[in-house]
């Protein structure tokens, strides 16, 4: 068994004054299990309790005023040897559980638990604790020293706030003492065990005590039990969702048991992370003086964190009336300075009222069940507000894509405007001189019909040898008329042929189109109209040759070479004939043209309908652009909600983290400061218990004794309040 390692205030004098002064759950039924030793030793004790109650009236009176007379003196010796026959039974009793353990834990549960209520003597804790938790043989055990020589990555933030850890005690104070060194240890040796907790700050206050009542191999063994059995681990994991459970249902409690009180805390913006979340990580450590944090350390020990929710109710139950008429400040400054020193002098008060509390643990596992449906439902908030995020921005780059695409299609269409354009003014003027050109192939053919009507009648005639000379007039006429019009229609021929250059030109340079299947579909009508053209054109030209050589034939007759006038008739003849036959070569090219024409309409009707589905798609994705335009201001509108929101809660948090470290940092100062008026009254009740109780011949040997109890308490150290708990 560890050595004792306490500073006086924690001595088994207190803390065994107050078996007998703390509540009995259930005495009747107890009484009638033990037996008739245990009996009489449960009724000694209870006597000698009334005796240290009615003793320690006169002890502080006589500390106040060192003038009493004689008989304070005899009082407080006789009190003195009472307290030390209760010392010795208290001794003997524990002695008796440690030894039969297994026994008293079947057979004597509601004993033992009444007896761990009534507190755990000092020298009997360390091995107490250990058969609590189990932790005597953990095969952990026999890793520490492995571990030890491993390198941690916490090990800077544990250096860090080593520091801070109970600095004022006599243990922890002074860089690379003992009580840093072991403690160093421990939070290392963890923090290579269970890395995903690692180290977290208000971890080290649990460890700090257990180091004050064992040695460092024990202390490791039962925090390493603790973390897995006690729910520990969940509490000081990164996300500390268990703290989050442990403030809801302890909040079920506030406003179910103390509902004004509630109220109160709510009008005022008094949040029960506030104050409630060092009790749970430290187990009220940082709170209360050691006696009274390690009273309830035994008990958290055997029962859990449900002392943890019995105490603070009883705290909040104990100081309502005071509480409902201060304002958020007063409240903060009340639970730092007033609340952590109200039963310094009588924990079992404090005990008592705590298991008055009444407490449900089918409740605590429905709110369990309650606050883990909330957290599942807003962990898919989350899930769906990352998603929307998501999704908005796939979204934005989209309408950036789109509005590139935009642009550029909205300078294709206006360069296909343009060239539409112009193609319409060319198609216009084409159409305008093909009217011109046909008009004057109708004229033309309408001529060449009248020549072939003169020519059968010229014939018709050649047997007849009676020319007129008006018929040669007529024919001389005709002819100059002819060739006037056979020069205005090469010239119109030219000018045709110089425009159908230009359009096969501009029509070179228009940009392909993918839409192969019209494109074959047109160019196959376009061949069958070519094909019917040709055809005419040979036809028009079979007419030609068969005029010609019906012409050459009548000509070879030689019927007018006797007469002049038959030999001029027939060069008119002749001019005649061989004007209908430029004619004719000038009609069959005129058809080629209308041929040619009709290929350039064709293009030209091509290009409108890719300009017509263009212009449908623009309209489709200026349709897609707008609908996008409208998601997207929606999904903003969401986004900057959730951006306000969001800046609420981080300017909250950053209000309340600034607040819990103004009350800690007064809560260290005002701590301190009364642990030291507490240590020098504790001395002083020593000394006067010396002196009352010891002759002279004796106090030398007690001094010495009292010298190597100190020495020890060097050795082991106890520990002073310092609290900053991961994430707080």
């Amino acid at each position: 068994m560890a050595s004792p390692a306490v500073s006086p205030d924690s001595s088994s004098h207190e803390a065994l004054s107050s078996v007998n002064s703390a509540p009995a759950c259930s005495p009747t039924s107890d009484s009638e299990n033990l037996s008739p030793d245990e009996l009489e030793l449960l009724a000694k004790l209870e006597e000698q309790n009334r005796l240290l109650e009615a003793d320690s009236k006169s002890m502080r009176s006589m500390n106040g005023s060192r003038r009493n007379s004689g008989s304070s003196l005899v009082s407080s010796s006789s009190a003195s040897s009472n307290l030390s026959h209760l010392e010795e039974d208290t001794w003997i009793l524990w002695g008796r559980i440690v030894n039969e353990w297994d026994e008293w834990r079947k057979k004597k549960e509601k004993l033992l638990k009444e007896l761990i209520r009534k507190g755990i003597p000092h020298h009997f804790r360390a091995i107490v604790w250990q058969l609590l938790c189990s932790a005597t043989d953990m095969p952990v055990k026999n890793q520490y020293s492995e571990l030890l020589k491993m390198s941690s990555p916490c090990e800077k933030l544990i250096r860090r706030d080593i520091a801070r850890t109970y600095p004022e005690h006599e243990f922890f104070k002074g860089q690379d003492s003992l009580g840093q060194e072991v403690l160093f240890n421990v939070m290392k040796a963890y923090s290579l065990v269970d890395r995903e907790v690692g180290y977290c700050q208000g971890s080290a206050f649990i460890v700090g005590l257990l180091l004050m009542q064992m040695p460092e191999e024990e202390a490791f063994c039962v925090f390493v039990r603790l973390m897995q059995e006690y729910r520990l681990r969940e509490l000081f994991k990164p996300s500390m969702a268990e703290l989050g459970l442990c403030i809801y249902q302890f909040e079920y409690l506030l406003q179910e048991q103390l509902p004004e009180l509630n109220i109160h805390f709510r009008s005022q913006s008094f949040l029960t992370s506030m104050y409630a979340s060092s009790w749970f990580l430290t187990l009220f450590l940082t709170t209360f003086p050691l006696p009274v944090a390690t009273r309830v350390f035994d008990i958290f020990m055997y029962e859990g964190l449900e002392i943890v929710f019995r105490v603070g109710m009883a705290l909040l139950q104990f100081n309502q009336a005071e509480l409902i008429q201060l304002d958020m400040e007063g409240m903060s400054q009340y639970f730092q300075k007033v609340i952590p020193h109200q039963f310094d002098s009588c924990p079992d008060k404090l005990i008592l009222k705590a298991f008055q509390v009444k407490y449900n643990p089918k409740k605590m596992k429905r709110l369990e069940k309650e606050y883990a449906a909330i957290k599942n439902k807003e962990m898919e908030e989350q899930i769906e507000i990352k998603r929307l995020r998501t999704e908005n921005r796939l979204l934005k780059q989209r309408i950036e894509t789109l509005e590139k695409e935009s642009a550029a299609l909205a300078d294709r269409l206006i360069q296909g405007q343009v060239t539409r354009a112009q193609e319409a003014e060319e198609n216009y003027i084409i159409k305008r001189e093909l009217a011109v050109v046909k008009q004057r192939c109708t004229s033309a053919t309408e001529n060449l019909q009248r020549a072939q009507t003169t020519i059968r009648q010229l014939q018709d005639q050649q047997g007849n040898p009676r020319f007129s000379e008006e018929f040669v007039t007529h024919l001389e006429t005709e002819l100059e008329q002819s060739r006037l019009r056979e020069s205005e229609t090469l010239g119109a021929l030219k000018e045709m042929q110089d425009k159908v250059l230009d359009m096969e030109k501009r029509n070179s340079l228009l940009p392909d189109e993918d839409n192969v299947v019209r494109l074959q579909e047109e160019l196959q009508a376009l061949a069958l109209r070519e094909a019917e053209a040709v055809k005419s054109l040979t036809e028009l030209q079979q007419q030609v040759k068969d005029l010609s050589e019906s012409w050459q034939a009548g000509r070879a007759g030689g019927r007018w070479k006797d007469s002049p006038r038959r030999s001029n008739v027939n060069a008119l003849q002749e001019a005649v004939v061989a004007a209908r036959l430029r004619e004719a070569q000038a009609q069959a090219e005129l058809r080629a043209l209308r041929q040619r024409v009709l290929q350039l309409e064709t293009q030209g009707q091509i290009q409108r309908t890719v300009l017509g589905r263009a212009e449908q798609t623009c309209a489709g994705l200026r349709e897609q652009l707008r609908v996008a335009a409208a998601q997207s201001k929606g999904l903003q509108a969401q986004l900057s909600e959730s951006h306000r929101k969001h800046a609420e809660a981080q300017c909250k948090s950053k209000e309340e983290v600034m607040a819990v470290r103004l009350r800690e940092a007064d809560s260290m100062a005002a701590l301190a400061e009364m642990r030291q008026r507490v240590a020098e009254l504790e001395i002083q009740r020593e000394e006067g218990r010396i002196q009352g109780q010891l002759n002279h011949s004796d106090a030398a040997q007690y001094i010495r004794q009292l010298k190597d109890h100190i020495d020890e308490l060097k050795a082991e150290g106890a520990e002073g309040p310092t609290f900053c708990a991961q994430g707080c």
